[in-house]
Order: C-alpha cells, then structure tokens, then sequence
C-alpha cells in the first residue's frame, strides 16, 4: 500500500474553469505528499494519456478520470469516474452529449446577459474559451476582467477594493442559478444512464460533493442511486461542514459504498480551496474502488 494522500477530485486547464496544467498539477502533488490524485475534469478526458506520463515524472500516479455533470431527480448531479478507459467508445459519447449542451447553455447565457444590458460579446467568451466548453465561472470571469465592467455600477460588488475581481461563483449566484437573470435549462445527460453505461469503461462511480447546495443528496437518492450502480460517495470534500462529513460518512457505511476525498481544486476561481487542502484522502480508497471495477477496460 502506497504512503501518503490522495485526492480524487482535481481540475486542470482542460476544464474551462481549471487554472494548472497536468504537469504543474502532479508537481504539486509531489511537493504536497500526495501518493495519487485522480485529474478529473468537467465532461473531458483531453488531459490522457499525456497526464499519466507527467504523473510518472514526478513520481505520483494520476488516476484517470472525468467529472460528468448529470441530472437526477430534477437536480444536477456530478458524478466522478475514476479508472475509466478514455478511449472506450462509451466515454467517447458521453463527454460529447455534455459538451454540446453546455456549447449551447452558454451561448444562452451570454445572450441574456447582454439582454440585460452587460456589456460581453459572445466571440469574446467563445475566442478565450477555445475548445472547451465555457462553463457559468468562466463567462462570468471574462465579464469581470474586462476594463468596462470596473466602470459598471451594478458589477462593482464583484470586485475588491483594488478592483481586482473577485470569486466569478460570486456573480454566478446571482446571475446563472433558477430564478436568476441568466438562468437557462440544463442539457445534462441522466445520471441513470451514466451508471449504466460506464462500467464496460471500467469506471467506478463516485458521486461527487452530495451534500452540495445544488445537489442535497438524501438517504432515498443514495439507497435508489447504490441499487443502479453508484460505487463510491465523496464524503471529505471542500463543499462539506464537519456535520455533513459525519453524515455522509455514515451514509457511505450503511451502503456500502468507498468513502472519498476530493478538494474540487481549480484555482483562482475558487480561492478559498488551495491544493491539498482535504488530506482525508489515503491510497486504501484507491485499492477499494479499484476493486469494484466490472468492466474489462480502464487502468
């Protein structure tokens, strides 16, 4: 068994909102002692296999994995794969069905914005964004880092005394969540349908962060999602108070599933989570779930 921590919920630059790359991820890592971290972007596997190999140069395993955003029950539900195959044809579909909703959701998004008379131009999101999908943290940070919105009375909460911009999920709140001025319908694929299509990947799923805001996963959730094929729960997570942590903790024994741990790292869009800052993570959860693996791909 392999000393030192773990972390399974880490994004790099290839989710939009991802500061590092794989390489400047895995020498954190070393320098933090983390034994392995799963790189799990939003929806993307475009860091693999080149993230393996700055792994091994620095002497971390990178588990391979991604971060699929879903719908259940009405809900967006994040759910996290790690050991998945990123060349299985599965993967394939399902990262693709995500992006092409999100493409769509933020065009949506930029057009009512601008309808509330922002000042942002969709080139302008779209040029910075590249290839990836621009997620709500992302627009809102290209909003904010343009000169003409310091100059926007209605924008200046958003920044600090210096006018450097603050948290973008400060804007994100109050513009992109239902009932909000920007708020458009999700195009998540069915958590339901992940479960059962990723285990021939050989990927374990784990739900992410559950006792999010935006999630509150209940017992019912857990006990129907255990039943359809949901393998690990993050339990220690930047998103969770001590009670919450207590309560998944003990939701994760009664149903048998590998508690995790998971910082959701991106960088300066979420300042208030720096690298290693769970380090409830050990590699006995890496060897559980690698257990529980059913199909005959992944790593």
């Amino acid at each position: 068994m392999k000393n030192g921590y773990v972390d399974f919920h880490i994004h790099s630059t290839f989710s939009s909102d991802g500061d590092l790359t794989p390489k400047q991820l895995a020498v954190l890592a070393r320098e933090n002692g983390f034994a392995a971290i799963c790189i799990s972007d939003h929806d993307s596997v475009a860091a693999y296999p080149e993230a393996i190999e700055d792994g091994r140069a620095e002497g971390v395993e990178i588990v391979p994995s991604m971060e699929v955003t879903t719908v259940y029950n009405g809900r967006e539900f994040h759910c996290l794969l790690p050991f998945l195959d990123w060349t299985h044809p599965v993967v394939g579909r399902i990262a693709r069905h995500v992006s092409d909703g999100r493409w769509v959701e933020a065009r949506e998004r930029v057009d009512l914005l601008r309808r509330f008379g922002l000042d942002l131009l969709w080139e302008e999101v779209a040029i910075r964004a590249g290839t990836t999908p621009p997620l709500g943290v992302f627009i809102a940070q290209v909003l904010l880092d343009k000169p003409e919105s310091r100059r926007d009375a209605r924008l200046a909460k958003y920044y600090d005394q210096a006018g450097r911009p603050l948290m973008p999920k400060y804007f994100y709140l109050d513009f992109f969540i239902e009932g909000k001025p920007a708020f458009v319908p999700k195009r998540h694929i069915p958590l339901l349908e992940v479960l059962e299509e990723v285990p021939v990947s050989g990927a374990a799923p784990v739900l992410s962060h559950p006792g999010a805001y935006f999630q509150n996963a209940t017992p019912a959730d857990l006990k129907d999602l255990r039943g359809r094929g949901l393998e690990g729960l993050e339990v220690y997570t930047s998103y969770h108070d001590p009670a919450q942590t207590r309560f998944f903790a003990e939701q994760a024994r009664a149903l048998d599933l590998v508690a995790t741990a998971g910082s959701d790292f991106h960088g300066r869009v979420k300042p208030h989570v720096p690298f290693g800052l769970i380090k409830d993570g050990h590699y006995g959860m890496i060897a559980a779930l690698r257990k529980r693996r059913r199909g005959k791909h992944g790593f």
